[in-house]
Order: structure tokens, then C-alpha cells, then sequence
């Protein structure tokens, strides 16, 4: 038979007959590849260039550990769609700082995968020389985002607070903190940004940290509920209290 044929070609072709054959349709055909001694990391990565190789297949070949001595493949199997879960999760572990970040901002990635990719680069800041944070902090995910904007690095607060997947929830977990450094929460109310974001401000005007001429500037711009809230026992300061009571009386009186 022509497949079986094929098969046998498969396991011994070289040159242009085996790079013709990575395109054959039938798996057995494909499979039978991965046994021939003349398959290299350039036709195994073109290989995995197939978006319809199925899971079988790439199981098979991230099981074959020989294949995976080459950091382009691993790179390859964990971007392919059809990579099997537990295997993906095992090579993202071993992949480099910017291919973790291409990974989480790839739109088809699956939220587990992007969030495990996330983890990775979160936990490997701490070692990361500046340079690299500074590259993250242009370049990354939300959560990557806010991570560097709480570490608090002066070099990097500028860059990480531009970086267009910082989203409003990352800047208020990290606002949320109560030991957070004076620079992180000045820098936040000095950006053009985040310092007009309603809750932002609200979250600014209940940090400690925060200077009282920046809590003064949002009083106005506050609703008199969310004074009234902030106004409550054990919120803000006691100083700062009479303040907030003081504007609220004010609105009040002018409502009159």
C-alpha cells in the first residue's frame, strides 16, 4: 500500500524527499518521522509549524526527550494549539523571560496556561536585573505589571506605569497594600493616567502614604457618599477625617 510505502520512507528519507514528507497527511507517515535519524531542529521545528498536527503527535514527540534537547522546539510544542495541557505546563517552565511574555499575550493562550506563564515571570522578578525588569515593565502582563509597580524601582515606576496592559485592578491591589513605599503611591498620583481614575483616587485619598495636598485636590472631585464612607471611623487618619467632614458639610450646605 502507498501508506505503508510512505511509512518506511518516512523513517529512512533525506534531503528534499523528508522535507516533502513533514507535509504528508497521514499520521502513521508523520510519526514514522520522528524515528529517522536525519530529522533535525530545523525540520522538526518546521514540523510543528502544521497547525493541524493532532495531540498524539505532539505528545509523542515531547515525550522523546532527545527531540526536546533543543530550546526552539520546546519553544515550538509550547506554543502549538493542540500541545496536551500537562505538557505545555511542563515546558513553560523552561522557557525564556520574553517568550513567557508572548506566551501571556497571545490571544489564543488559555487562561490557565497564561496565568501559570504569569507565575513564572512573577517569580522569577525578584533575580532579574534591571535592565530586564525595565524590559517587563514596558512590555508585560497586567499582573507582571503591578508586581514591578509594588517592588517600587524609581527606574522602573514611569515605565511600568505606561505600559498598556496595566489595567485599573492591577494599580488598585497594589494601592490596596499598606506597606507600599511613598514613591509607588506619589508616582501613581502624579501620572496623567491613573491619577483622573475615579477609583484610583479613592484609593489614594484612603493610602497613608498619600500627601495631603493630593488627597485635598480629589476632595471636590469625590461624591458625597464616597466621603461619607471614607468619613467613617477608622478609614483614614483622624486629621484627615475633619477634612472630609469639613467637605462634606460643604456640599451639603450648597445642596441647601
Amino acid at each position: 500500500m502507498e501508506i505503508d510505502r510512505d511509512t518506511e520512507r518516512a523513517r529512512i528519507a533525506t534531503g528534499d524527499e523528508l522535507t516533502a514528507l513533514l507535509h504528508h497527511p497521514a499520521p502513521g507517515v508523520v510519526l514514522a518521522l520522528l524515528d529517522n535519524p536525519e530529522l533535525d531542529e530545523a525540520k522538526l521545528c518546521l514540523l510543528l509549524e502544521r497547525k493541524d498536527l493532532s495531540s498524539e503527535i505532539l505528545e509523542e514527540i515531547a515525550r522523546r526527550k532527545p527531540l526536546l534537547k533543543n530550546y526552539p522546539v520546546k519553544r515550538a510544542l509550547t506554543f502549538h494549539p493542540h500541545t496536551p495541557r500537562l505538557v505545555t505546563l511542563r515546558l513553560i517552565r523552561e522557557l525564556y523571560l520574553m517568550d513567557l511574555v508572548q506566551l501571556t499575550l497571545q490571544p489564543g493562550t488559555p487562561a490557565e496556561l497564561k496565568r501559570n506563564a504569569e507565575d513564572q515571570l512573577t517569580a522569577r522578578l525578584p533575580q532579574l536585573p534591571l535592565g530586564q525588569k525595565i524590559t517587563l515593565a514596558r512590555r508585560g502582563p497586567a499582573r507582571v505589571a503591578g508586581a514591578l509597580l509594588a517592588e517600587g524601582h524609581a527606574q522602573v515606576l514611569d515605565v511600568v506605569l505606561d505600559n498598556p496592559y496595566l489595567t485599573e485592578a492591577q494599580v488598585l491591589k497594589v494601592l490596596s497594600r499598606e506597606k507600599l513605599s511613598p514613591e509607588v503611591v506619589q508616582a501613581i498620583a502624579q501620572h496623567q493616567k491613573w491619577s483622573c481614575t475615579y477609583n484610583v483616587r479613592l484609593a489614594l485619598v484612603r493610602h497613608p502614604a498619600s500627601t495631603l495636598s493630593t488627597v485635598l485636590s480629589y476632595l471636590p472631585e469625590l461624591t458625597v457618599s464616597d466621603l461619607r464612607e471614607l468619613a467613617a471611623p477608622g478609614i483614614v487618619s483622624e486629621s484627615l477625617r475633619k477634612y472630609l467632614q469639613a467637605e462634606i458639610q460643604r456640599r451639603t450646605r450648597h445642596e441647601e
